[in-house]
């Protein structure tokens, strides 16, 4: 059963792949790498080397100039050697930057980039002697094997075929002039290397999608391992209870300063304030502005006499709207009811302290439904 449990059969979860790309484990293919560096080499290469070419000529002729001055002095030949040294680095640190550059761009587009300095972080598991041979054999390794003999035995035939049917042509080169024998053999080097990169650019077109496929296969999860992941992300539910409970506090003490645009206040004397607002052509129904326990709730009360909002003592009301209502939120449905037939008393009584009709009554008491009261008990039938 636990075995079971522990199958990997489930993809990565993007929690776990961001952990990965953060400890420096990506798909990476190593033949697009060679393909960049290789076929971007060849390319700067093929583009710089006319001006190589002249500028190498023209060192060489400089340096194997000699004169009277030059066999007098012979520390010149120092100056000469740093001449040609930076000759040298002029032609090749361009090359090698645009090669870098190349090989940049493959690995970021490829999406096979990550910063992370954990893979050079020295880590005495990797030297258990099980764990390499596990690594010896496992399907990466068996994957990489199958590719390098495939690349040898393929590259070795276009080579062979390559060289077979020019061999008696490189054998002419020697009755050539040298600037005509150098072009014909740039050529045939061109086309050798071009055939040569063609083959590891069919091996890293196939090697790609290969090695995205072994990554997610390697980032595979277990129903444990997602489930614990889950309960990592989500946080412990005691502190998430605490949270929810002191995000609820603040909103209602933040909820005090919406109390003078109330309608009323419904309250249990001491210990629940329930503020409510209804704009009838704003809203569909009323909607709880503010709400309070023990202090809070004798905060709303005091805000709202001063801002002369009718407060009403309705204990059974205050504590349903208090326990299921939420802030800026309309009250539940099954409230309506109750709270209509008190809007409709403040209603009166306001319009009869304008002078626009006579004081209501009592208050009524308002209909409640009785599982909606936290402090309802149904009674205990007797056997």
């Amino acid at each position: 059963m636990e075995s079971s449990s522990q199958d990997k059969s489930l993809p990565a979860t993007p929690q776990r792949l961001k952990k990965a790309r953060d400890d420096g484990q990506v798909a990476r293919s190593k033949d697009l790498s060679n393909l960049a560096v290789l076929g971007g080499g060849a390319m700067v290469l093929v583009g710089l080397a006319p001006l190589g070419f002249e500028r190498l000529r023209t060192s060489l002729q400089s340096q194997f100039r000699f004169d009277q001055a030059v066999v007098s002095h012979p520390e010149q030949m120092l100056q000469r050697l740093v001449s040609a040294s930076l000759d040298g680095l002029l032609l090749a640190v361009p090359l090698g930057l645009l090669v870098l550059a190349v090989a940049v761009f493959a690995m970021l587009a490829s999406g096979s980039w990550a910063l992370s300095t954990k893979p050079i972080t020295p880590d005495l598991s990797r030297l258990s002697v099980f764990k390499g041979f596990e690594r010896l054999f496992s399907r990466q390794q068996l994957v990489e094997t199958f590719k390098l003999t495939g690349i040898t035995a393929i590259v070795g035939v276009v080579a062979w075929r390559f060289i077979a049917s020019h061999v008696e042509a490189f054998g002419t080169l020697l009755l050539r002039p040298l600037e005509s024998a150098i072009g014909q053999l740039a050529t045939w080097m061109t086309l050798g290397v071009g055939l040569l990169l063609l083959v590891v650019l069919l091996f890293a077109i196939i090697d790609v999608p290969v090695q995205r496929f072994l990554h997610a296969h390697r980032m595979r999860m277990s129903h444990e391992e997602v489930k614990r992941e889950h309960k990592e992300s989500d946080g412990d539910p005691q502190m998430k209870g605490r949270r929810r409970a002191r995000q609820r506090e603040l909103a209602q003490r933040n909820s005090i300063t919406a109390v003078p645009k109330a309608d009323l206040v419904v309250m249990n004397p001491t210990h629940y304030a329930v503020a409510i607002r209804y704009d009838d052509a704003t809203m569909r129904a009323p909607r709880v502005v503010a709400k309070g326990a023990d202090l809070l709730a004798m905060r709303i009360r005091d805000v709202a006499k001063s801002a002369s909002v009718p407060v009403l003592q309705a204990p059974m009301l205050a504590r349903a709207l208090y326990a299921h209502g939420e802030i800026d939120e309309e009250i539940p449905s099954a409230l309506y009811t109750a709270v209509a037939q008190v809007l409709a008393y403040v209603y009166q009584l306001k319009a009869a302290m304008r002078g626009q009709g006579a004081m209501p009554g009592e208050m009524p008491v308002p209909d409640v439904p009785p599982e909606l009261d936290p402090h309802w008990k149904p009674a205990v039938r007797g056997n």
